[in-house]
């Protein structure tokens, strides 16, 4: 059986040593590849479903305290509605223990702060009074706090640490210690810390559930493609009717009806009809595009101002739009390199504070004498250094990048991608179809010999019917246009990156490179000067031989896509090395290259050796993309640093590529590199405030400020109560900034 790929919802993780424990938890005998995303909740398995299934999984993240939302049959991911309702289910859930942690804090924190003030201070002296401040406190410790508890104890039967583990010891400390003040008041003194307890769970469960709206906001944007597709459709019923049926019934074949205004629901072809599309939301253009019969057309893209008939081509899964959501969220799923150093520092994080935690306790107590200080200051380490920012710091960047991205038409394929991006500092371009609009126009039909001049154009168009090679198209269509009549092939042979021959008509025909054709028959001595002269036009020239006699030249010419300055200028003001690779003659290839402001071109470049030009500069320590869109781009797209491919590319270049740009504007290349240079920035941002604040405030948690006297008391002492508030911050702080991403312009 097939290997297979599942991406998995997973409920209940706070923390980077959640996602760890998930991570470890699933890596069961058949799971090949195992990696859990806490910004995104979800784990990505690969697994041999001969040797483990998803129900093992299941169980196995189940017993480490967490939840897994199971695909349903042969599908690869949870539906959306069915992920949407878990979801929506444990989000209430929190917020119901939220509000009782918030409706028993309240009252309790205000008895117990001002319980010196005239209004208290005579009540509180009764006996009952700290009795009520434990009957306020217990609810919020045992049902709010539940979540910490049951999280604490499966992540130590796990045999590893998180940070419900952490908020559970502070709490209990501050808890169970007021208790014991109430059985033996004349041993432990009058003075309970039920509120402590009580606000650090509330303030961290408030915390969480502010971090869990701002993680949603990180991933707007890949719901907002979700709900672009229409949910009906207008579909011509074999009899010639119309009928207005459930976009998801739609089949391949189906013929649509999309009136002016409304959302095309599925890829199709045009049959019938005039219009423009905009299709901004695929790629990011907001140029709307034309479309006439035969042009294809997206779903989820919107039909401007005529009435199309359209033949479906893709539907559900099948459309671009569905690959796109596909392609987003495995991105969003992966983890940049990046974030490794955050998952090794988390794996050891949570066990090391806890450590410190008892050092910075022996210490006070030892050295102050008092049990209680002693005990504050080790709830309040316990509290504030809880990992979650630094867990989430890449994660929820990564999300909103990603899916920032796909917004402007740019698909990267994992998060490694992503981050590759702007270490870059060369980029490779194929020549047709990349930076040339890759549909040449015959130019020029220059015969050599004195007779028979419409029959050899004849018989080198014949010869081309042959190959699917744009210039070979361009000869056919160009002596059509001529209105010559083109005889078929009897026997045809494809020399890769060299030519075609061919018998037509009982003659031997062989159609391409001057130089190819030389090495067997000479060319005439007035063909070397046409040769240059067209070249140095920026044409291609393709030589004709019947019979083994050159007897013409055509000259092709591919001109360059309006964009392609654009995105060159744009590469080399951020300080990238655009380079120009081609098959075509040096004459043709600097031609285009001075068109579109490219300095460096590698020319007469075989199919197969363009891997070579990239490992060629990889070699010299350059970090390389390489632009392409056909299958003879495929081994450069793999080999290099990161692949580009463009969305009218092939399949397999798509395939071999790391990022692909939907639609061929290759603008995309710059937006990328801006992309992932305003991604790296607030990741390292993130990084570092989440690294700055526990290395900052542990110590203060610690009791580094004690002897400060000017500082207020709550600061040099740090009260637990404003560790979990700083805590749960610092987490918020991260996701918001992430979100910033959102508003770069790029």
């Amino acid at each position: 059986m097939a290997i297979k790929n599942f991406q998995i919802p997973i409920l209940g993780m706070h923390c980077a040593a959640c996602a760890a424990n998930v991570e470890n938890a699933i890596r069961l005998p058949g799971v090949l590849e195992a990696s859990v995303n806490l910004a995104s909740q979800s784990a990505t398995v690969r697994l041999d479903p001969e040797k483990t299934g998803l129900e093992a999984i299941a169980a196995a993240v189940e017993k480490a305290g967490y939840r897994a939302i199971l695909p349903g049959g042969e599908a690869e991911s949870v539906s959306r509605d069915e992920e949407e309702k878990a979801r929506m289910e444990e989000l209430a859930k929190r917020r119901t223990e939220l509000w009782v942690g918030l409706a028993f804090s309240a009252p309790l924190f205000f008895l117990s702060m001002w319980r010196e003030s005239a209004l208290l201070g005579a009540l509180s002296a009764e006996a009952w009074y700290n009795w009520l401040l434990f009957t306020l406190a217990a609810p919020v410790q045992f049902y709010t706090g539940m979540l910490f508890y049951r999280g604490g104890i499966r992540s130590l039967l796990a045999g590893s640490a998180n940070m419900d583990l952490l908020v559970a010891l502070g709490s209990s400390a501050a808890f169970f210690y007021s208790v014991g003040v109430l059985l033996f008041p004349a041993e432990l003194g009058p003075h309970v810390y039920f509120e402590t307890s009580a606000m650090i769970i509330t303030l961290i469960s408030l915390g969480k559930l502010l971090e869990a709206r701002a993680r949603g906001k990180a991933s707007q944007a890949i719901r907002n493609l979700m709900d672009l597709s229409p949910e009906e459709a207008h579909v011509l019923t074999p009899e010639g009717e119309e009928k207005t049926v459930p976009a998801s019934d739609l089949r391949p074949g189906d013929l649509v009806i999309v009136r002016p205004g409304e959302r095309i629901p599925v890829d199709g072809e045009v049959v019938w009809g005039e219009s423009s599309v905009d299709e901004s939301m695929l790629t990011g253009e907001s140029m709307p595009v034309e479309k006439t019969a035969g042009d294809k057309v997206f779903g989820a893209t919107v039909n401007n101002n005529g009435l199309l008939r359209l033949r479906a081509t893709g539907v559900g899964e099948q459309t671009t739009l569905a690959q796109i959501i596909r392609l987003v969220r495995q991105a969003q799923a992966g983890k940049a390199p990046i974030q490794r150093l955050a998952d090794r520092v988390s794996a050891v994080f949570v066990p090391v504070i806890i450590a410190l935690a008892l050092i910075v306790f022996a210490l006070w107590w030892v050295l102050g004498g008092e049990f209680v200080p002693a005990m504050i200051r080790t709830v309040a380490v316990l509290v504030i250094a809880c990992p979650c920012a630094l867990g989430l710091a890449t994660p929820t960047a990564v999300m909103v990048a990603s899916g920032k991205g796909a917004s402007q038409g740019i698909l990267f394929k994992n998060s490694e991608a992503l981050e590759i991006a702007h270490r870059l500092d060369t980029v490779i371009f194929d020549k047709t179809g990349t930076i040339t609009r890759g549909t040449p126009e015959m130019a020029d039909w220059i015969p050599l010999a004195e007779e028979r001049s419409e029959e050899n154009l004849a018989l080198a168009a014949g010869a081309e019917t042959g190959s699917e090679h744009p210039a070979a198209r361009a000869i056919v269509e160009g002596a059509k246009k001529r209105n010559i009549k083109i005889p078929e092939p009897e026997q045809f042979i494809s020399q890769t990156g060299m030519g075609v021959e061919a018998r037509v008509q009982g003659h031997w025909v062989r159609v391409g490179r001057p130089g190819w054709l030389e090495s067997d028959e000479a060319l005439p001595d007035s063909a070397a000067g046409i040769v240059e002269k067209l070249a140095a036009q920026g044409k291609t020239v393709i030589a004709v031989s019947v019979d083994r006699q050159v007897v013409g030249l055509v000259s092709v010419f591919d001109p360059e896509k309006p964009k392609a300055p654009e995105a060159v200028s744009g590469l080399i003001k951020l300080g990238v090395t655009p380079i120009l690779v081609t098959g075509d003659n040096e004459f043709s290839a600097k031609y285009i290259a001075s068109r579109v402001g490219i300095a460096r071109v590698v020319a007469g470049v075989l199919p197969d050796e363009k891997e070579k030009v990239v490992g060629e500069y990889r070699q010299q320590g350059k970090i390389v993309a390489m632009v392409g869109d056909g299958i003879n781009d495929a081994p450069a797209l793999a080999s290099a640093d990161l692949g580009i491919s463009l969305g009218t590319g092939t399949d397999v270049a798509k395939e071999a590529a790391d990022i692909t740009l939907v639609g061929d504007d290759i603008t995309g290349v710059v937006r990328a590199i801006n992309l992932s240079r305003a991604a790296l920035r607030i990741i390292k941002q993130n990084l570092f405030w989440a690294f700055f604040y526990n290395l900052a405030l542990i110590p203060v948690a610690a009791g580094a400020l004690h002897s400060v006297s000017w500082l207020p008391v709550m600061v040099r002492d740090l009260h637990p109560v404003l560790a979990a508030a700083a805590m749960a911050l610092s987490s918020i702080t991260v996701v918001m900034n992430s979100l910033r991403l959102s508003r770069v312009r790029i």
